[in-house]
């Protein structure tokens, strides 16, 4: 395939600086959601790019330092879970994005993103959603990764605070073990209160007293 598809068709419509973004972490039960926005050299990526999701952990490490040290920029946006329930998923994860546009060196405004999913409102640039863009564009891959191992990093440090929930394994994401121990031990301050079954582990715990 082609990974620079669509920052080739940014330059032909007279784009200069194109960036990457995309999260990681949206459905979880607990934890921030994590945006990364990240500008390549056009025609230069690390071997072995593809959506982080193609990938194991071990090759997102490997890949993770070749794309900081390749990349002309790159930022991160970090959206905790009170906010997650304060705003609404779709609103941190925004929220996130444009912390990651904001995180950039200072000189390195893009004048185009390129983004996974669905359009963000409002953006400060001009945009490309890219439905499956992780799929199909080497920045959006880039981005990607980056937001996956900086999410991940952040649980297994969080799973050394609260380690009855085994954050380092499950990253947070609904399964049985996690259910298990929210339902045993009710949630910690990384939880979601506004997702369902940690709002039900909430009604619970008030019933029982």
């Amino acid at each position: 395939m082609d990974w620079w598809q669509e920052e080739r068709a940014g330059w032909e419509a007279g784009y200069q600086f194109i960036a990457g973004i995309d999260e990681a972490g949206r459905g979880p039960l607990a934890g921030p959601v994590v945006a990364a926005c990240v500008t390549l050299p056009f025609g230069k990526a690390p071997a072995g790019l593809n959506d982080s999701k193609q990938l194991s952990p071990a090759q997102r490490e490997d890949l993770y330092p070749q794309i900081i040290a390749l990349a002309r920029g790159w930022g991160v946006g970090i959206v905790d879970a009170e906010t997650i329930d304060r705003l609404n998923i779709l609103r941190a994860t925004h929220l996130a994005m444009r912390m990651a546009l904001d995180a950039l060196p200072p000189g390195l405004l893009p004048d185009l993103a390129l983004i996974d999913g669905l359009p963000v409102r409002p953006f400060p640039i001009d945009q490309i959603a890219l439905v499956k863009g992780d799929s199909r564009s080497a920045s959006i891959a880039a981005a990607s990764i980056v937001a996956k191992v900086t999410r991940d990093r952040l649980m297994r440090a969080y799973d050394l605070l609260y380690p009855v929930y085994g954050f380092a394994g499950h990253k947070g994401y609904c399964a049985p073990s996690p259910l298990a121990a929210l339902a045993a031990h009710g949630p910690c301050p990384l939880h979601r209160r506004s997702f369902r079954p940690v709002a039900a582990s909430l009604r619970e715990q008030a019933a029982n007293g």
